[in-house]
């Protein structure tokens, strides 16, 4: 059996970040894993009419592209004030066919963003600032 790589190194997300799946598989939710077994990711019933937020933008220019991420930090720290989870279905995003297929109405899409009510995630292990640097900064 295949050991996990998290446990192997020490890097990469922890399983138990990853989330549970949709048991309905109404939603596509990218597992990070590349299997889907139920004891690495289990399922759980989201919402029957979960909330789906369309990021766009009139343009689709490098400075659209920087607005999108601006608005992306806004929207999920609001989401956050007001106790909203927020996951990101961008899978959607790195295919233009389906980018273009999301887009409603004039404008183009940046993100898919489910937003609702569950229980608070793990926090994910980060790395010291000096461990992924290149060169010593003055705060390490």
């Amino acid at each position: 059996m295949r050991q996990d790589p998290y446990i192997e190194t020490g890097t990469g997300l922890p399983r138990e970040a990853l989330g549970p799946q949709d048991a309905t598989e109404r939603l596509p939710m990218r597992d990070f894993t590349g299997q889907r077994h139920p004891d690495r990711l289990i399922a759980r019933p989201y919402e029957s009419a979960p909330v789906i937020a369309v990021l766009t933008t009139e343009h689709d220019r490098r400075t659209d592209w920087l607005r999108a991420g601006q608005a992306l930090e806004r929207v999920l720290l609001v989401a956050t004030v007001h106790g909203l989870r927020a996951s990101l279905l961008h899978q959607a995003m790195e295919w233009p066919d389906l980018r273009e297929a999301v887009t409603m109405g004039p404008g183009h899409a940046h993100m898919l963003i489910r937003l609702g009510y569950g229980p608070e995630g793990p926090g994910t292990p980060r790395r010291a600032a000096r461990t992924v640097l290149d060169s010593p900064q003055p705060w390490s």
